[in-house]
């Protein structure tokens, strides 16, 4: 069953492990806070101002007790998760997030909007996917490819990380995020195609996966 934000350990709501250095905890912390901030593309597809607000809320209290040693030792000891110890000295997985900025990539630019949108209206494929029930990854890659757009374009733009994308596309569910991220990753890469409506489309997608964790 899909985990809501509440019902994550802090270092779920960071993604990190258990044994990250405070470095590593840091990082993962400005990542996510720039990743929910009002501005952010994925945060404002997904979640309401009142969800975003209890997130960056509990990020706060995630983050301001893993940094110190003294709480976090004290919230180690509550954790019933399956051994704890057997996760310390374990490297941090790549945040989910990736925010850093590469010139090489191309960014989907705010005037190529109105040209999205021509392309759209114009392409008979796009339609026929569209009007599908399910929506699957290949149908995505497939909009994707006929409006030209590349997957660093996407990257750049939403600053979902690319192997994400691509797993996206290619329906790799075991390489996906849970589905409490998932969603909006769906909703950000959709917007940045300029593809509406959004949430019925997104809605659709998410229908379509079998059961995700």
């Amino acid at each position: 069953m899909e985990k809501d934000f509440d019902q994550m350990n802090y270092y779920e709501l960071l993604d990190v492990q258990p044994g990250a250095s405070a470095l590593e905890i840091r990082s993962a912390y400005n990542a996510a806070m720039q990743m929910y901030q009002p501005d952010s593309l994925v945060s404002y597809s997904f979640f309401s101002r009142e969800e975003r607000d209890r997130i960056l809320a509990l990020l706060d209290t995630a983050y301001f007790t893993l940094i110190n040693e003294a709480q976090r030792a004290k919230y180690d000891q509550t954790l019933n998760g399956p051994d704890m110890e057997l996760h310390r000295g374990v490297k941090k997985p790549v945040s989910i997030f990736d925010i850093r900025r590469q010139s090489a990539q191309i960014s989907i630019r705010k005037n190529h909007t109105a040209e999205l949108k021509t392309k759209i209206s114009q392409s008979r494929t796009i339609a026929e996917i569209l009007s599908k029930q399910e929506i699957r990854g290949a149908d995505l890659k497939a909009i994707r490819n006929e409006l030209g757009v590349t997957l660093e374009a996407i990257h750049q733009e939403t600053k979902i990380r690319l192997d994400y994308l691509n797993s996206l596309e290619e329906d790799r569910l075991d390489k996906l995020p849970a589905t409490v991220f998932l969603k909006g990753f769906v909703k950000a890469y959709l917007k940045s195609l300029c593809i509406d409506p959004v949430d019925d489309v997104s809605t659709r997608y998410i229908n379509s996966l079998p059961h995700k964790n």
